[in-house]
């Protein structure tokens, strides 16, 4: 499952009907975040797709919101920052920065991010700054995230860019790629002009959580991951853990669905129990950079080591961000049936990428596989085998020819995927 993050960005234009505009951001707001009466909502999008983000402001005060925040982001002013500012500013927050977080922790706004990023929109700004820049500030808002982890509701949606549309079909006229990316995102998300979205999501929803319940009964002890390019994985489970997927559900029984779209059965595994290698089927869009055709190699639970053809600089140090950077965080599974693999589409986006394969996560799981974790410290559900970490970068592995099976701790076995399927 992707992570909500602090900005996304990228520019668009497009021809759309306002009407199917409309009930994408109807859905974006009521099976999104699901946003309560009376609660505060607050909206991360680039300046260019003001057009949504209006649309969105909208849809969020008739559902009932008591206040809309837009927190408008410019991926070319990033990029500016990063070339010409200090690692020491630039790991910075100001002390109003820092008092908006705590009002979020105080009164837990929905949050709604528009992601329209340029995959490349941050190529050739120094690795290194990055890293230190984005690991620094992280520190600094990890409070106010955990304070509000599993409280509020939070949602990812995407409109297309130019430049990321260009990018998902080079071959295209710029207003051709951007109503072509317009119709891929549409029908993963589920949403026509003439379809009944939040129904569809209904159903979606629950035919996930169907997946989750065959799997919760089965109790699996560690699943083996096999494929011919050679992904040959061990990874084990937290004992207990339960596997979700579509939506998520607040203690107070609020119902959302974080990604939208959202093809993923997911758990978080045993901390620092797993070894063998994983093989990427896609490329990774990272910090508005691409690693790509790569691998990583684990060993007593940690990546140890990592090829890639192209990022190689980049995952090294992502891997290397942290203690907890280097285990794994979430497990995922997403059949070949997905539509978003049947789209055929790569677009270099994790929102989308994610839910065409099946995909591990390195770095922070998530607390709310763990029953009864509304009752525990972080210090306790580490020791129940939870990863902690300031990142969550997920990475595809999945494929039409992934095997996948799963033991018990008596020794046997079931079929859990087959040539990149269900097998149960």
């Amino acid at each position: 499952m992707d992570s909500p993050p602090f900005l996304w960005g990228g520019k668009g234009e497009t021809s759309m009907k306002r009407s199917v505009m409309r009930k994408y951001a109807q859905l974006a707001v009521r099976r999104g975040v699901n946003i309560k009466k009376g609660q505060g909502c607050v909206i991360y999008a680039q300046v260019e797709q003001f057009e949504f983000a209006e649309m969105v402001a909208e849809e969020a005060y008739r559902a009932g919101a008591k206040w809309v925040e837009m927190q408008w982001g410019d991926q070319v002013i990033s990029k500016l920052k990063y070339r010409h500012e200090t690692v020491t500013q630039l790991s910075q927050a100001e002390e109003w920065e820092k008092a908006r977080w705590q009002h979020y922790v105080d009164t837990l706004p929905a949050m709604i991010h528009i992601s329209s990023e340029d995959p490349d929109g941050l190529k050739g700004v120094n690795v290194e700054k990055l890293q230190k820049a984005n690991g620094a500030r992280a520190k600094v808002f990890k409070p106010f995230r955990e304070a509000m982890d599993n409280k509020y509701q939070w949602t990812i949606v995407a409109v297309p860019s130019k430049k990321w549309a260009k990018k998902v079909f080079p071959q295209e006229r710029v207003s051709t790629a951007v109503e072509k990316l317009w119709d891929a995102i549409l029908k993963t998300v589920r949403v026509s002009e003439d379809n009944d979205p939040m129904g569809e999501w209904d159903a979606h929803n629950a035919r996930l959580a169907a997946q989750c319940e065959k799997l919760n009964a089965l109790n699996l002890d560690y699943l083996h991951y096999q494929a011919p390019n050679g992904t040959d994985f061990k990874c084990w489970l937290i004992p207990g853990a339960q596997w979700h997927g579509g939506g998520d559900t607040l203690p107070d029984g609020t119902f959302y669905n974080p990604n939208m779209p959202s093809e993923e059965v997911f758990t978080s595994p045993m901390r620092g129990r797993c070894e063998g290698t994983l093989v990427s089927s896609m490329p990774l869009s990272y910090q508005g950079n691409l690693i790509d055709h790569f691998s990583v190699d684990f060993e007593n639970g940690r990546a140890v080591s990592c090829k890639a053809e192209q990022g190689q600089e980049l995952l090294e140090k992502m891997i290397a961000m942290d203690e907890g950077a280097a285990m794994l965080g979430e497990l995922a599974l997403v059949p070949v049936e997905s539509p978003i693999y049947q789209t055929g589409i790569l677009f270099y986006n994790t929102l989308f990428d994610e839910n065409a394969a099946c995909h591990v996560a390195l770095g922070r799981g998530f607390n709310e596989v763990v029953p009864g974790f509304e009752d525990m410290s972080s210090e306790e559900l580490k020791a129940r085998g939870i990863n902690d970490s300031i990142i969550h970068v997920d990475f595809m592995i999945g494929c039409k020819d992934l095997f996948i099976t799963g033991y018990t701790k008596d020794g046997s076995s079931v079929k859990i995927f087959e040539n990149g399927s269900w097998a149960i």
